[in-house]
């Protein structure tokens, strides 16, 4: 047993939500074996979300795979308050998805699939538009390559050779 891990408190951190389950049917001798595929987010509301796929025979143990390869690919996403620091736009496949920052009291305007990964990354107010195909894979991982290519502030700054009020300026 590993010193000073916790599985359980890292556990009870972060918060599942589901966000899309595809029932596939395999067509064989005896007629169709259907499996079950989940798209599952996890997030500590703090900037810390990650999302996984899981496949399996039964609903209850895809979704579990599904969580346990969202909590290995965690991303931390750079939040400016209660919003994102930019606007950014995230493509992947035919799926486009675009994240705009919004002021404060405007809640978070977006499609299910969208609302689950920015609820679960702490993202309170923003505004965003599913540009183009609406498969749920595509658009899940559209918003998430958005939300990798997000540089705060600070980061930006750094890049450029100036402090964080020159950018102001």
């Amino acid at each position: 047993m590993a010193v000073g891990y916790n599985d359980k408190a890292e556990e009870n951190e972060f918060e599942d939500k589901v966000i899309h389950i595809n029932r596939c049917a395999k067509v064989v001798k005896g007629g169709r074996r259907f499996s079950f595929a989940a798209i599952v987010v996890v997030g500590n509301k703090k900037g810390q979300v990650g999302v996984g796929l899981g496949k399996a025979n039964e609903v209850p143990e895809a979704i579990k795979k599904a969580g346990k390869r969202a909590r290995k690919a965690l991303i931390t996403v750079p939040l400016h308050g209660s919003t994102i620091p930019h606007e950014i736009t995230g493509t992947f496949g035919a799926s486009s998805v675009l994240l705009k920052p919004a002021a404060e009291g405007s809640g978070v305007i977006a499609s299910s699939t969208v609302r689950a990964i920015l609820e679960a990354a702490g993202v309170k107010n923003i505004m965003t538009k599913s540009l183009r195909r609406d498969n749920p894979h595509n658009v899940v991982r559209a918003t998430f390559e958005a939300l990798t290519s997000l540089r705060s502030l600070s980061d930006i700054a750094k890049s450029r050779g100036k402090t964080v009020s020159d950018l102001h300026a």
